[in-house]
């Protein structure tokens, strides 16, 4: 099963199976990373907000436009940042790592 590594908000590193299919939201949540995606992966917040490592973000398929316009809205957006739910996991991108930023924005709270 592929893996990948989660940098939390503290430094620490967490490397966790991560299933195919799955998106880094629902891996995170089922491994105990500290990730809100408060809209349940529903594309209508930047929660989920992860940094990918720059090597790793060359892997990825490209945001679309409505991922675009959520990122956006996201704290400490980065060149190589992108939603979480919107990563799902396959072969291609086992060792993946993404940071969990410092501090994220949750406009589903206004």
């Amino acid at each position: 099963m592929p893996r990948m590594t989660f940098i939390n908000k503290d430094g620490s590193r967490a490397e966790v199976e991560a299933p195919i299919g799955q998106s880094v939201l629902e891996i995170a949540r089922a491994n105990d990373i500290d990730i809100e995606g408060a809209c349940e992966g529903s594309l209508a917040c930047s929660t989920c907000h992860v940094i990918v490592d720059p090597v790793d973000f060359e892997r990825l398929a490209e945001a679309t436009e409505d991922e675009e316009d959520m990122l956006d809205l996201a704290f400490g957006l980065t060149a190589t940042s992108r939603l979480g739910c919107q990563i799902i996991m396959s072969q291609e991108l086992d060792g993946m790592t993404v940071t969990l930023p410092a501090e994220t924005y949750n406009m589903m709270d206004e």
